[in-house]
């Protein structure tokens, strides 16, 4: 496929839901090697409505009749989780590559059921703060022992969601049934960057906090009540010997975002630092160090979309690094890119560390 555009098609991309449009969209559009062939929604005046703010070439108000168009290679899932699994299955069943947002299920069982899926297709799940350029350089100097013996590490990231206040439309975040709360959404994406750079988790002691239990929906005046923890206190260990402190804030005012990743070793230090106000996955990062590196890739995507505006500015970025080395796989046949296999191990993961913060027990 060297010398073929491969032609997406986004579920979900409605221009009233600004994650699509501030990232796929414009990932997408960075790239010459993909290309936006068709939009779905579940409505026919939104989905038109996409397709001609968007540039796609065709819309439909049915995303099955999108999976099932022999004129796309790839479709990107980005619904709320509770779609994914009849949607992914279908695409899979379809035989196209899949790239889905995390998490992949609502629960382990419906992760490990979409990875098992999968055979010889390639697929990408939305874990992706991995792949940006300083995580990557970052990983690459605590691969070469760089920093000689790992001593210690800190990670301390906020999220503006999950606070006090929300909308009726991100209410789902906050129901158990949805699979989509802080936990998997916002640690998921922490602790998948620490992974990225220094190795898988081995051991996690945690303990969580649900800090607001009844939010109030700013549009409508009612109170919902939350049931699912929105603070996490962690101390994990990775398989590069490095014990890491982890603590994750949420409803954090935007002026207070920040990520922040220091590691000491015997020999050297480095930092990654972000004060992107949806957290770690969206934005750029920037890498410090003692010791001497060569300046990370510029990112494929500029951050800049169609409905990157106000809070979603930069939203485009990590995606934009998923969608190449996605198209770098398919073109290549290679499986480089983080996928459904990958979403198992990061949906285990957080349950273990739900599992370590439910009984005390380190996991």
């Amino acid at each position: 496929m060297s010398d073929t555009v491969i032609r997406a098609g986004i579920i979900g991309a409605d221009t009233r839901a600004s994650w699509a449009g501030a990232s796929h969209i414009p990932a997408l559009a960075a790239q010459p090697q993909l290309s936006l062939a068709a939009v779905a929604t579940r409505n026919e005046e939104s989905a038109r409505a996409a397709a001609e703010a968007f540039g796609a070439g065709r819309w439909f108000a049915d995303p099955f009749e999108l999976i099932r168009d022999p004129s796309i290679d790839l479709v990107t899932v980005a619904v709320k989780v509770p779609a994914h699994r009849e949607l992914v299955l279908a695409a899979l069943a379809a035989g196209k590559a899949v790239y889905s947002e995390s998490p992949l299920g609502t629960t382990v069982a419906q992760a490990e059921e979409m990875a098992a899926a999968v055979g010889s297709l390639h697929t990408a799940i939305g874990l992706q703060g991995r792949l940006n350029p300083s995580v990557r350089r970052a990983a690459e100097i605590i691969t070469a022992g760089r920093l000689g013996r790992l001593l210690s590490a800190r990670v301390s990231a906020t999220t503006f969601g999950n606070g006090p206040e929300s909308v009726s439309a991100y209410e789902y975040f906050d129901k158990a049934a949805a699979g989509a709360g802080f936990l998997p959404i916002a640690a998921g994406h922490v602790l998948d960057v620490v992974e990225a750079v220094l190795g898988d988790i081995t051991d996690v002691d945690a303990r969580t906090e649900t800090l607001w239990p009844e939010v109030k929906l700013a549009d409508t005046g009612t109170i919902s009540v939350r049931e699912v923890p929105d603070h996490l206190d962690a101390i994990v260990k990775t398989t590069s010997g490095a014990p890491v402190g982890v603590q994750i804030l949420a409803g954090m005012p935007i002026a207070d975002a920040h990520f922040r990743l220091e590691i000491r070793g015997s020999e050297g230090w480095l930092k990654l630092v972000g004060n992107h106000p949806a957290g770690v996955q969206v934005g750029d990062l920037s890498l410090s160090s003692n010791v001497d590196f060569a300046a990370p890739d510029h990112p494929v995507a500029t951050g800049t979309g169609p409905t990157a505006a106000d809070i979603w500015t930069g939203a485009s970025i990590n995606v934009g690094e998923v969608y190449a080395s996605l198209a770098r796989d398919i073109t290549n046949g290679t499986y480089r890119t983080p996928g459904f296999r990958h979403a198992v191990h990061n949906s285990r993961l957080i349950a273990r560390v739900e599992e370590a913060a439910r009984t005390g027990i380190r996991q």
